[in-house]
């Protein structure tokens, strides 16, 4: 368990010589100083947890030194308790204005300066964790007001900061890589390195190398040595992306990599020791595959210490209107466009969709308005949604809207079809160009750039 450090700041002997014995004996590591000049001096050097300060010395008094502590970055900043020998209503008022977290008058009783370093240290702490959580939700955010996603939120705090190993659940497109960044982010990890591996994409044959590595000559095509992923990730956090698409041969290998935190290269006569914190994701029923023989069981229960459910999107449709109004935001500015708004009709149908490709098919569908689209207000006509599981009918007014989201639709898969190319566009569909560009106008589409 982590010992705290306590600074003494006061020009009393007697009073640093007993707040530090008593201190010390509670298990905190202490160090004083006899003047604000010093305090400082020393905090320089050192990152403390909790500051108890003097109101009244020679030289830079309290309330001065407090100011400047309230200047260190928030990271270096220690919880300040103030002390004083004559306190006002005045002097308290103004230490907790500049940040002090309590004003102790002397004589000071143990009991209450117990109770208070624990709960400054605590609060100190709490802070660091949200400023932390903060950072993450700007790099990594997790969006959406749903309960579902309130609840992700809650167990991404509980669990991030621990070493635990993290079996993330979810359909394609959920987010799940997300959401391992954001437990990499939040944990104490977060300044080492994340490495992610995708199980699923990397041929049988190259996945032992890439996670194990190799040394030069050890088969064919080996020409130099090459550290594998798990090493990198040594000190940090190991993403095994879609880990139920691994062979059975490369799980026994992890599996024992797992058991023994040590990694063997291919064609090397000695291990590695690591230490990397092992996050998983999977889309499957792994539990099915175990039955199946396609996963190992011993294996599933080593990567399932913390399970993790990432919601579809279908089960939280109040968050489409967030996320889409998110990746607009992020599409326009990466394409230098103007800012774009839905109508509501719009939002409605993005609502009623089943999502089946979950937040993956709604940040795609959102770039694609963003290019073929020049208007500001994007309506229903301009949601190019399959038909097949889109808004019934009922949702247009009129015939002629359904008529134009209809010819929309189809023009937008044969552009697609084509790469962006009108000419070629022209062609599949059996209209001259300049017809096809007047389609388009009328129907709201935009040439690709």
């Amino acid at each position: 368990m982590k010992r705290h450090h306590i600074l003494v700041i006061d020009d009393e002997p007697g009073i640093r010589e007993t707040l530090c014995a008593v201190l010390e004996d509670e298990g905190y590591i202490t160090e004083s100083a006899s003047s604000g000049e010093a305090g400082l001096a020393r905090m320089a050097e050192q990152i403390f947890d909790c500051v108890l300060l003097d109101v009244w010395m020679p030289g830079l008094d309290g309330m001065e030194v407090l100011n400047r502590i309230q200047e260190r970055t928030e990271a270096d900043r220690p919880a300040v308790v103030m002390i004083s020998g004559h306190a006002t209503i005045e002097s308290a008022v103004r230490a907790t204005k500049l940040g002090a977290f309590d004003f102790l008058e002397k004589p000071l009783t143990i009991e209450k300066v117990l109770v208070v370093i624990r709960n400054a240290i605590q609060q100190r702490r709490m802070a660091g964790e949200l400023s932390r959580l903060g950072e993450s939700a700007a790099r990594y955010p997790i969006i959406g007001d749903s309960v579902p996603m309130k609840a992700v939120r809650q167990q991404l705090g509980l669990m991030a900061a621990t070493n635990g190993r993290v079996l993330i659940f979810g359909e394609s497109g959920t987010g799940k890589e997300l959401v391992a960044h954001s437990i990499h982010a939040l944990s104490q990890r977060a300044k080492e390195t994340f490495v992610e591996v995708n199980c699923a994409a990397i041929p049988e044959d190259l996945i032992e190398s890439e996670l194990f590595g190799h040394r030069r000559g050890s088969f064919a095509g080996a020409s130099e040595d090459k550290i594998g992923k798990i090493q990198k990730a040594d000190g940090g956090s190991l993403f095994l992306d879609e880990v139920g698409d691994m062979s059975l041969r490369t799980q026994a290998k992890v599996l024992r990599v797992l058991d023994e935190q040590r990694v063997e290269p291919l064609g090397a006569n000695e291990s590695i020791q690591v230490d990397c914190r092992v996050i998983a994701a999977t889309n499957k029923q792994l539990e099915q595959e175990i039955d199946r023989g396609n996963f190992r069981e011993d294996l599933f229960y080593r990567l399932n210490v913390i399970p993790f459910y990432v919601p579809p999107l279908r089960d939280r449709v109040e968050d489409v209107p967030l996320l889409a109004l998110h990746f607009l935001r992020e599409f326009t500015t990466a394409y230098g466009r103007k800012p774009k708004e839905l109508s509501a009709d719009a939002v409605g149908l993005l609502q009623d969709y089943a999502w089946p490709g979950n937040v993956r098919e709604l940040r795609n569908l959102i770039e694609r308005i963003v290019i073929m689209n020049p208007q500001v207000k994007i309506d229903a006509r301009h949601i190019p949604l399959p038909t097949s599981r889109r808004a019934p009918v009922e949702t247009f007014s009129s015939l002629q809207e359904v008529r134009e989201a209809a010819e929309r639709e189809y023009i937008v898969k044969k552009l697609e079809e084509a790469k962006g190319n009108v000419s070629r566009t022209a062609e599949l569909l059996g209209l001259e160009r300049s017809h096809l560009y007047r389609k388009m106008k009328a129907l709201g589409i935009a040439p690709k750039d």
